[in-house]
């Protein structure tokens, strides 16, 4: 009698120890939690800027958690633990999101896993976030240690299907016809005026992430991916998008779905 007891003692210790290991929820409450360093500052900034704008304007959460190590988790059940815990999108739409990802260091591979409330199961179904999103958009960049590149990526998809510019199907058709959103034409307009202006008054061309605004230099980048729209929903900080930051998670539940991949 006293073994077993001993032994239920010892499974709950364990189980409470493991269940520690995931992050608590931060305080103050932040959509973007870069735990693994993997951003710099004005990236961090940036992101939360555009994530806070699309919660205000869609009431959907989504928050992006980095760690170092998955603490023996399998990564969906991490992710989904983090949705839950922390309450990600709002009680009654279950509208959040968790974008989960740990860097891949030495032999331990690479993780990224995209959970889905509820709420958002049916508008982003796991088959389009695995074969798509996490593998044509996130992946590729992450190899080239883009830890930045491929969230903007994956988000700017996953934004534009969840408020309606387009449905996954549509997302799905175009990717399998080999298509790409590309650059928008005033953008390109835009790039040769520019491009043409600096030879003719430098003889050389500009060069993009130097001397092109930032908005416009992520904009190219896009474009030679599948992604739809630009980065530009991640363009600047300095109040673009309005104060009152992010307010808090609204109690939202996550019921397993998601889709995920490693490298």
């Amino acid at each position: 009698m006293k073994r077993t007891i001993i032994l239920l003692i010892a499974l709950v210790v364990s189980a409470t120890s493991l269940l520690a290991q995931i992050p608590e929820r931060p305080q103050p409450a932040r959509l973007v939690n870069d735990f693994a360093n993997l951003l710099s500052d004005g990236e961090k900034q940036n992101m939360e800027n555009a994530l806070e704008q699309f919660a205000r304007k869609t009431s959907t959460q989504i928050v992006v958690v980095t760690v170092p190590d998955l603490e023996g988790y399998d990564r969906a059940d991490y992710a989904q633990r983090l949705g839950e815990n922390w309450g990600v999108g709002q009680k009654g739409n279950d509208n959040g999101l968790v974008v989960l990802v740990k860097p891949k260091v030495g032999n331990s591979r690479g993780q990224v896993f995209i959970a889905t409330g509820y709420g958002l199961e049916g508008v982003l179904p796991d088959a389009i976030l695995n074969t798509t999103i996490v593998n044509e958009e996130m992946i590729p960049r992450f190899k080239q240690e883009d830890y930045y590149g491929g969230l903007a990526a994956g988000l700017n998809v996953i934004m534009d299907i969840t408020r309606g510019e387009y449905t996954a199907a549509n997302y799905q058709e175009k990717v399998n016809a080999g298509g790409s959103a590309g650059i928008p034409f005033i953008i390109i307009f835009f790039v040769l005026l520019i491009t043409l202006f600096g030879r003719s008054r430098r003889g050389r061309f500009y060069s993009p992430g130097r001397s092109l605004p930032f908005w416009l230099a992520m904009g190219m980048m896009s474009g030679s991916g599948r992604s739809s729209g630009s980065f530009g929903n991640f363009s600047s900080g300095n109040g673009s998008f309005g104060g009152g930051g992010f307010g808090g998670f609204g109690g939202g539940s996550f019921g397993g779905g998601g889709a995920g991949g490693s490298w």
